[in-house]
């Protein structure tokens, strides 16, 4: 029964987490709320990070002795993993702008786009030239990383299909943003793993 709230109350919070940052919901945010509109993402940020802490703290509290573990010849692999998800959010960091992520960037300036850099531009410079969403991608290893139990497992995987479908959602929204000049970027760079990229250097 554990096991049946751990996996309803992290699609639930999933769900939330996409619906309020959805197309359709934030196109009526706009209309119903105007100019306070630029709060949307300070609010949202704040509104996960509350929502995911019980989630976190439920799942910590079933938390049981694994049944997969990192060591002996496997210790390495882990922290490649390691290593790789961390080396994406860094690269990430250094393309995208902190303040238009958290939220700030819209209360003082007003300025809403869907990418999170500083000029609403698309780029291809440094690891988006790899791969078209860094800290998702990074998320991956990092995430499978760790060693598993039961609770554990049943989250990551809920998390992946829920990384995989959130970029989805998200690459609909930048392709009615910016239309084709989107459509021949995903052609030229892989959305989570860098296979374009790697195969490009290998060849």
């Amino acid at each position: 029964m554990e096991y049946f709230i751990l996996a309803v109350l992290w699609i639930t919070f999933c769900a939330m987490h996409s619906a309020l940052i959805s197309t359709t919901f934030t196109n009526i945010l706009k209309q119903k709320t105007g100019n306070a509109y630029r709060f949307h993402r300070l609010f949202y940020n704040i509104f996960s990070i509350v929502t995911l802490i019980p989630v976190v703290l439920y799942t910590i509290s079933i938390k049981q002795q694994p049944f997969f573990v990192w060591d002996g010849y496997l210790l390495p692999i882990k922290y490649i993993l390691m290593a790789v998800g961390i080396i994406f959010f860094i690269m990430g960091a250094q393309r995208y702008s902190f303040s238009q992520f958290a939220g700030i960037r819209q209360v003082r300036n007003g300025i809403d786009h869907n990418l999170i850099n500083k000029t609403g531009k698309l780029s291809s410079s440094g690891i988006l030239g790899a791969v078209r969403h860094p800290f998702y991608a990074g998320l991956f290893p990092l995430i499978w990383a760790r060693d598993l139990d039961t609770a554990f497992f049943i989250v990551n995987i809920i998390l992946s299909v829920y990384l995989i479908i959130g970029t989805l959602l998200e690459e609909r929204k930048l392709v009615l943003e910016f239309g084709d000049v989107y459509r021949e970027y995903q052609q030229k760079v892989s959305m989570l793993f860098p296979l374009k990229f790697i195969k490009a250097k290998l060849l």
